[in-house]
């Protein structure tokens, strides 16, 4: 042995070592971590494209599956994308009909419980639309539309009013009610009769019997605006007159509307409104397909309405059609929106009718019982999908009604092909939808049912279902409660930036973006197993509280 080493034979091309303990293994050159990653990099580059694509096309998941079930929206669940945007920058800008663009993809279902003026005047103010129901009289839907066309950001066209002769009690009333502090007061405790005073916190906070007449304490030396007034003039007023309250009086003296000091300042919170050539607040009203229904749109139209909705369960009927091709007919300048349909040849038959727009779901709805009863209808992802693939080719807007219960759903609904989401009790327990609060187990709800509900169909709905003769009325839907979810000032906020986070977690800074990802299948899709749904929820607490709206 030379210099440490063991002598070395060969035979055969075998190589072996005369000592019994194996030879130590060469030296290999230490690798730096920076070289591992790179090396590591350079290998994901030389990487098939196709090797790094996760989940599937909508066309796979909805078009190519093997099974024959439905999808709902928790069923799907869509992969992230690469965000290269703010959420602040996410735009939602999208169309409810051809010609109605809306700058947030919202609009509240025409339900009694869900939307009348109020409601729809806050949705027209935050982007969105609202349906004004049509389980009233002809002229008492014309007055819900006419209160939203005529009203003006920062005027209060229906304040509260009370006459001389009520008392300090009905103030204290009004103002537990409403948190309305200043009131105008008339003649007769209405609204377009003479102003003779106002009554504010100032003048009532010290006296101590509440029985005294208004007459006694309020102010009669009053500072009030002449119709016409801009809100820029109203805000002088108040500037110089340090008022909280401006009055708003016609050439007669008689009160016709009131601004707040707090409201002229809000006015600027509202960049986003719903607005016609004619800078009013876009507004949409429900109608049936019954022959007087003509006279009830004709009446919509006279009173400014902007698109009427077909309300009907089953929107593929021979009556539909015909109602659809007389509008056009007849005043083809107003929007009008078919439906409810869930397949494609449904779609088609209105489309080939003449619709503007297109109301997607069928039994779906929270308060909806029309599967179970009728055993029709379709799962609301599939029928999105669906029909709105369809409805695109002809550029008809599909709105998505009915299924959503949080954002996430609204969220998928765009992403399916959805223009716009309807929705009814995501809305019904907030301030805006008509209905008092009430108090069951120490938690505040409002009432909230479905228009199927024997309730509703006994005010007029059952034409909805085309059973306004029949004998025996057959329920498709139930009468509840839901918690009060407070002002459209705070939670369509909040809905709105849901919405834009799922965007931007895609990958996708608008909805056209979206859409356009979505069918090139850029935008990828995985269904979940019942455990996944169960994981992508709330789950392993005691218990726990959410601060958010829903």
């Amino acid at each position: 042995m030379k210099n440490g080493h063991h002598p070395i034979t060969v035979e055969a091309g075998r190589v072996e070592t005369a000592a019994d303990e194996p030879t130590s293994p060469p030296r290999r050159k230490p690798v730096r971590l920076a070289d591992g990653l790179n090396e590591m990099m350079a290998a994901a580059l030389k990487m098939d494209e196709s090797a790094l694509v996760d989940g599937y096309s909508a066309t796979e998941v909805f078009e190519k599956a093997t099974s024959q079930s439905g999808l709902t929206y928790d069923d799907v669940i869509f992969l992230p994308g690469h965000i290269s945007f703010s959420v602040e920058e996410v735009s939602l800008r999208s169309r409810v009909t051809r010609e109605i663009a809306v700058q947030t993809p919202f609009v509240s279902s025409p339900m009694d419980t869900v939307t009348e003026a109020s409601m729809a005047i806050g949705m027209a103010l935050h982007g969105g639309i609202g349906i004004i129901h049509y389980n009233m009289s002809i002229a008492d839907q014309c007055a819900e539309v006419r209160k939203v066309k005529k009203f003006k950001n920062g005027f209060i066209t229906e304040p509260t009013v009370l006459a001389p002769y009520n008392t300090l009690a009905d103030v204290d009333r009004v103002k537990e009610q409403s948190g309305h502090s200043g009131i105008p007061i008339t003649t007769d405790g209405r609204i377009h009769s003479k102003l003779v005073g106002i009554v504010t916190k100032r003048d009532i906070d010290f006296q101590e019997d509440r029985s005294l007449p208004i007459s006694d304490v309020m102010t009669t030396d009053l500072v009030v605006a002449k119709e016409p007034v801009s809100l820029s003039e109203a805000n002088e007023l108040l500037r110089q007159s340090k008022k909280g309250k401006l009055p708003v009086v016609d050439e007669r003296g008689a009160l016709v509307s009131l601004i707040s000091r707090t409201d002229i300042t809000k006015a600027h919170d509202y960049p986003l409104s719903s607005l016609d050539a004619g800078k009013s607040l876009l507004c949409g009203a429900a109608i049936g397909t019954r022959p007087n229904d003509r006279d009830r749109f004709l009446a919509l139209v006279d009173a400014g309405v902007d698109l009427v909705v077909l309300d009907s369960s089953q929107g593929d009927s021979v009556f539909q059609r015909d109602m659809v091709k007389w509008i056009k007919s007849t005043h083809p300048e107003v929007q009008v929106v078919g439906g409810n349909v869930v397949t494609k040849k449904q779609a088609l038959h209105l489309i080939q009718a003449g619709v503007d727009g297109l109301r997607v779901g069928m039994g779906v709805g929270s308060i909806c019982t029309t599967q179970e009863v009728c055993a029709c209808g379709r799962p609301q992802a599939s029928a999105v999908y669906h029909v709105s693939k369809l409805a695109a080719k002809f550029g008809v807007p599909v709105i998505a009604d009915g299924g959503v219960g949080n954002t996430g759903h609204i969220i998928k609904a765009l992403s399916l092909g959805a223009s716009c989401v309807m929705m009814g009790s995501l809305l019904a327990g907030t301030d805006e939808s008509p209905g008092d609060y009430f108090f069951q187990d120490g938690v505040r709800l409002k009432r909230y049912r479905g228009m199927g509900s024997l309730e509703a169909m006994k005010v007029g709905s059952a034409k909805r279902y085309f059973a306004s003769a029949a004998k025996v009325k057959v329920a498709q839907g139930v009468s509840g409660a839901v918690i009060d979810k407070g002002s459209l000032k705070n939670y369509i906020p909040y809905l709105v930036m849901g919405v834009k986070h799922g965007l931007q977690d895609m990958g996708t800074p608008s909805l056209d973006v979206l859409r356009t990802s979505v069918d090139d299948g850029l935008v990828r899709i995985e269904l979940r197993s019942a455990a996944a749904q169960r994981e992508g929820g709330v789950h392993g607490l005691h218990s726990y509280s959410s601060t958010n709206a829903n």
